[in-house]
C-alpha cells in the first residue's frame, strides 16, 4: 500500500467515524422527539439502500444485502451488553 492510499484509508476511516457520530446524534435527538426506534432503523436501511442504489447500481446494491444476513447472524452488528 503506497502513503497515499493509506491516507486516503485513514481519510475514509475518519469520514466514517464522523458520519457514525452525526447519525448517533440525529438518532437520539429523534428518540427524543418520540420516534420509535423501529421506525428510524427502517427510514435509515431504507435510506442506506437507496444511497447504494444511487451510487452502485441495483445489482452490486442487491449483491451487498445478500451478504448482510451472514453478517448479521456472525453477530457484527450486535452491541456488546454493558458491563457493570
Amino acid at each position: 500500500m503506497t502513503a497515499l492510499q493509506a491516507t486516503a484509508c485513514a481519510t475514509d476511516v475518519d469520514q466514517k467515524r464522523a458520519a457514525l457520530g452525526y447519525l448517533r446524534e440525529a438518532w437520539a435527538e429523534a428518540l427524543l422527539e418520540g420516534i420509535d426506534g423501529d421506525c428510524l432503523a427502517q427510514a435509515c436501511i431504507f435510506s442506506a439502500f437507496a444511497e447504494f442504489v444511487s451510487t452502485y447500481g441495483e445489482e452490486p446494491a442487491a449483491r451487498f444485502a445478500e451478504g448482510l444476513a451472514k453478517r448479521i447472524r456472525s453477530g457484527e452488528f450486535s452491541l456488546a451488553p454493558a458491563r457493570q
